[in-house]
């Protein structure tokens, strides 16, 4: 892929993020404050007192951004079943009638898994001409993953299906898929397009797809490959004053690719935030070193990890940059900018 140019993003005033679905939640939390960002969880949700948020392994976000006045809302991501999202939007007051678009990261399965449910319960709400976000075709594609269950009788292991994203699910639903393979500019936002591999970055997936081009003699024969995620992309904000966020949902190709990729694009090269996960729960501390050296040579103001982040990069942030790192939790809002 040829290097993008940068064009012109719009800019918001303020962009306001909530964590719908992710594996962390604390129902009890004392207030915090950051002097970047404003921070709030949720305790007691009034009228349901006999519910609780639902946590799973997965990701989800709600985004709420305010220009000139005029409101952009999209929801990133999906979670991995359709009961968990669609239990959270209820509990946290989130109308599907206010969405301006849909947005998907990535074509794996803990992040559209509870798209079609959450269509089935909430279509019929939401604005006609409603569009997916996707990065590429890559997203549509099957995937399959090491079946850890079953112990291998060769060095060849066992894989099991692991889902495909269904174009016929988004026809049904009425719902048009955009390909961004090319940064796309939304309300308020832009996607980054096709994150470049320039920096010390390798890229870390779980799964297997088939090749589409057949180069090699194992494609030739239907083997499956390693999955590149061509089709990964990150949504991004310009806060006025305050420079650029990205919001990266698994960060396969590295959050330093994500990051400087969005920077390229944009023009911007003053960096707010860091949002999402990072895929480094499984990075060796070195690995995750040199990740922390790469972010403090882009200084962003906040650093907000979630899900398949994990705890040894989080711990490694707060003993190296403990003023930029903030804490997620499931349900809670946190808002950037006036």
């Amino acid at each position: 892929m040829s290097k993008q140019s940068p064009f012109t993003a719009p800019i918001v005033d303020s962009l306001t993020i909530r964590v719908v679905v992710d594996s962390r939640y604390e129902a009890i939390l004392p207030k915090e404050s950051h002097p970047c960002v404003t921070i709030e969880h949720v305790g007691a949700i009034p009228g349901r007192i006999m519910h609780t948020l639902a946590a799973e392994w997965g990701l989800s976000l709600h985004l709420a951004s305010l220009a000139d006045g005029k409101r952009a809302e999209y929801l990133l991501d999906f979670g991995w079943t359709p009961e968990v999202i669609n239990r959270n939007i209820d509990l946290l007051d989130i109308d599907p009638a206010r969405l301006n678009g849909l947005v998907l990261s990535h074509g794996h399965l803990d992040h559209y898994g509870g798209l079609d449910g959450f269509l089935q319960r909430h279509r019929q709400t939401m604005r006609d001409d409603m569009s997916l976000y996707v990065g590429g075709e890559d997203a549509f594609a099957a995937r399959w993953e090491e079946d850890r269950s079953v112990e291998p009788e060769s060095d060849s292991p066992s894989l099991a299906f692991w889902g495909e994203l269904s174009r016929e699910t988004l026809f049904a639903h009425k719902i048009e898929s955009v390909c961004c393979e090319k940064p796309h500019i939304l309300d308020g936002s832009f996607t980054s397009g096709f994150i470049e591999r320039d920096s010390f970055e390798r890229t870390t997936s779980p799964t297997r797809v088939q090749s589409p081009d057949h180069f090699t003699e194992d494609e030739r024969r239907g083997k499956l490959i390693t999955d590149n995620h061509p089709e990964e992309h990150a949504l991004c904000y310009i806060v006025r004053g305050r420079g650029l966020v990205v919001i990266s949902s698994c960060g396969h190709i590295g959050i330093v690719n994500s990051v400087k990729s969005a920077m390229a694009t944009s023009g911007v090269d003053k960096l707010h935030a860091v949002v999402g996960g990072f895929h480094l729960a499984a990075s060796k501390q070195d690995y995750i070193d040199h990740t922390v050296d790469a972010l403090a040579d882009l200084d962003p103001d906040v650093v907000l990890p979630m899900h398949c982040t994990g705890r040894d990069f989080i711990e490694t942030m707060r003993h190296r940059m403990p003023d930029k790192i903030v804490g997620a939790n499931l349900g809670s809002r946190y808002t950037f900018g006036v």
